[in-house]
């Protein structure tokens, strides 16, 4: 039985469905669940002449909000116990590192993430967020695939 679920949120349908399978979980085993999502600034889209990093940065962080504003609102619908969490990190590889120290910090029993199903070269290029949280993880990791509830709309 899980005590204590995080899972990792943002914004797309996949995220929205491991927050639904999360949520559903939360809610059968009396579960505390905590939402969290990580504003990424990813160096490569600062090194663009005349780009200002701050408007994608300060649009991620907005998103953030509207997301733990929306997912606040569905958990005390749904009678689930939690707080959203919100952080930043200074590059795409820390993505994985951050959810996880989260996860320890939550004293989580279950980190839920979306995985996109990526392969080959734009796997190589984007990486897995999810895989490298499953090779460090310290607790159990639910994966939610992008197809799963393809035939129902997200909360």
């Amino acid at each position: 039985m899980y005590k204590r679920i995080l899972v990792a949120v943002d914004g797309s349908n996949t995220s929205r469905r491991a927050f639904e399978a999360a949520l559903d979980l939360a809610k059968s085993n009396g579960a505390v669940l905590r939402p969290f999502y990580v504003v990424e600034n990813t160096p490569m889209y600062f090194e663009a002449p005349g780009y200002d990093p701050s408007i994608l940065r300060n649009r991620l962080i907005e998103e953030g909000q509207e997301l733990r504003a929306e997912f606040s609102k569905v958990m005390a619908e749904q009678g689930v116990k939690g707080d959203p969490g919100v952080s930043e990190a200074s590059s795409l590889g820390d993505v994985a590192e951050i959810v996880l120290h989260a996860a320890a910090e939550f004293n989580a029993d279950l980190l839920v993430m979306g995985t996109h199903g990526r392969r080959g070269f734009q796997r190589l290029i984007l990486g897995s967020v999810a895989e490298r949280c499953v090779r460090q993880a310290t607790l159990p990791v639910l994966l939610v695939p992008s197809a799963a509830g393809a035939d129902k709309e997200p909360a």
